[in-house]
């Protein structure tokens, strides 16, 4: 956690929060911050990250990356159940809300700013004070609501027209509106351009009218938490230097394919993966 008068400009800003995900055995630090952050971090951005915890997991990684945060009594939980009807996900602890008044002035011009809110954390009006910045969206957060037992479910986004028109681009998965193809036409009519996630099918990309698929090398399967983060950072990053939503998605499918090869924070892309990617054209 750096002191504020101490910050430098930075090329890539992450909002939300930092997680405390239960596994078998204990906890691991997770969250969209996480493996977005890092990912930006391997393709050779200066990182931000703006967000509330209680600094209850050690950062590993993470230490290496200027940090500011509201600090909370509990990091935000979550726990992934696998049942035979599906997977249940459980949220125990929810951290500070995250607002405009948290950003350091010096990374308000940040050239890509990700809002990555994970449980209703980030205030959706802040999209609308970066306006020198390219924004992307990672809305799960928006997309879910839990119960008083903290039980997760798909729930309605009433800004989802205002925040969307605001961004450069998004990503979501399909699962964070239970595969409903209304709500993702809808969501791609207010966005310029979407990308939904499929899991081992790859990635739809909605630009200008238009939808592709972009299918995923077929690799063996060690660890997928975080796959969904890794593309968005690395799609992100190639559609603001690209202007090629195409290439973009091309290019962050292959590195989410690779992130699924390794567990935990091991599955950040090498800059010898990152470079091979780069290399390859449609």
């Amino acid at each position: 956690m750096c002191p504020l008068t101490h910050l430098s400009p930075v090329d890539y800003l992450v909002i939300g929060h930092l997680t405390r995900d239960l596994i078998p055995g204990g906890a691991r630090l997770g969250g969209t911050v996480t493996y977005a952050s890092l990912m930006a971090r391997a393709l050779g951005l200066r990182v931000g990250i703006v967000t509330s915890w209680a600094a209850d997991l050690p950062l590993g990684p993470l230490s290496e990356i200027p940090l500011v945060n509201l600090p909370a009594e509990h990091s935000t939980t979550f726990e992934n159940i696998s049942t035979p009807e599906g997977r249940i996900q459980l949220l125990s602890h929810v951290a500070h809300s995250l607002n405009l008044n948290l950003i350091p002035e010096v990374w308000l011009n940040s050239p890509l700013v990700h809002l990555g809110p994970v449980a209703q954390e980030v205030e959706p009006s802040m999209v609308r004070h970066f306006s020198n910045s390219f924004i992307g969206l990672t809305p799960q957060g928006w997309l879910r609501n839990w119960d008083r037992g903290g039980r997760v479910s798909a729930c309605e986004w009433p800004e989802a027209s205002f925040v969307l028109r605001n961004a450069g681009a998004a990503v979501i998965s399909a699962a964070d509106v239970d595969g409903d193809e209304n709500r993702i036409e809808e969501l791609a009519s207010s966005c310029r351009v979407l990308a939904i996630t499929e899991d081992g099918d790859g990635v739809r990309l909605y630009w200008n009218g238009d939808v592709r698929r972009f299918r995923a090398p077929e690799l063996p399967e060690v660890d997928s938490v975080g796959a969904g983060d890794i593309f968005a950072a690395a799609f992100f990053y190639r559609l603001y230097t690209t202007r090629d939503p195409w290439e973009a998605a091309r290019f962050a499918t292959h590195l989410a394919s690779i992130s699924i090869t390794r567990p935990g924070l091991e599955s950040i892309p090498t800059d010898a993966e990152i470079q091979e990617c780069m290399a390859e054209v449609i």
